[in-house]
């Protein structure tokens, strides 16, 4: 896989006729908000006017989305046929999706499965998990594996069964393994940049129009702990 770093330090994994993926840095908002910062949308979209001399308007589709402070994959569909597919796919979990995650505290195993009922919290943005199913809540399942352990912190690997609002985040605060970084979800202390230890590391697909196997590594932020994860694996 050959990847790619624009001048705006926009690094492409994947590009065909149809797609483009991006290796989201954190701090890239998904879609505008009151902070005034350019959405990654905009910044892929002057990317593709400019390397294709495009005059109009540059189509572009935005199939998933990622927090503002998590890292790592995210697809844009390039044509609206591939939007409409990968829209699809998303939704009937025809994608594999596997995350990294650096936490503070051990899981009480070495690999399992995690299954909660997720309760959204629209006010301030948040998410519960919890044991049993409550009013307005979803049910929501991963797995996840322990792939190293560090000095003071722990790495996961975990697989998403389900799609839930900040369910990785609200799933390992609830057994005790808030993610590094993330005061919203229990973390004793914030990251200097201001993001979190959660990086989408691989996405694996049916190409919506190609119709051939697809297959995305994200590498992880230029961190000493996630380069520490990475060169173990």
């Amino acid at each position: 896989m050959k990847i790619i770093t624009t001048k705006d330090n926009l690094q492409i994994l994947h590009e065909d006729n149809h797609l483009i993926v991006i290796n989201k840095r954190v701090g890239d908002i998904a879609q505008g908000d009151n902070s005034g910062d350019k959405p990654l949308p905009d910044i892929v979209k002057e990317f593709l006017k400019e390397k294709y001399n495009k005059p109009g308007d540059v189509f572009l589709g935005v199939v998933h989305r990622l927090d503002r402070p998590t890292s790592g994959i995210v697809v844009f569909a390039k044509t609206s046929k591939a939007l409409t597919r990968m829209n699809d796919l998303f939704s009937s979990r025809e994608t594999q999706k596997t995350y990294w995650a650096v936490v503070k505290n051990k899981p009480p195993n070495q690999e399992d499965t995690l299954i909660h009922y997720i309760k959204r919290n629209p006010k301030n943005n948040t998410a519960k998990a919890h044991i049993k199913e409550v009013p307005e809540s979803k049910k929501a399942s991963l797995d996840y594996k322990v792939i190293a352990e560090l000095e003071n912190y722990v790495a996961l690997e975990i697989k998403l069964h389900t799609g839930r609002h900040h369910q990785i985040r609200a799933q390992l605060q609830a057994i005790g393994c808030s993610i590094k970084g993330d005061l919203k979800y229990g973390s004793d202390r914030s990251n200097s940049d201001g993001g979190i230890h959660l990086h989408a590391r691989k996405l694996s697909f049916i190409h919506p129009v190609s119709k051939e196997q697809i297959t995305i590594i994200a590498p992880v932020p230029n961190d000493v702990l996630w380069q520490s994860i990475e060169t173990k694996h």
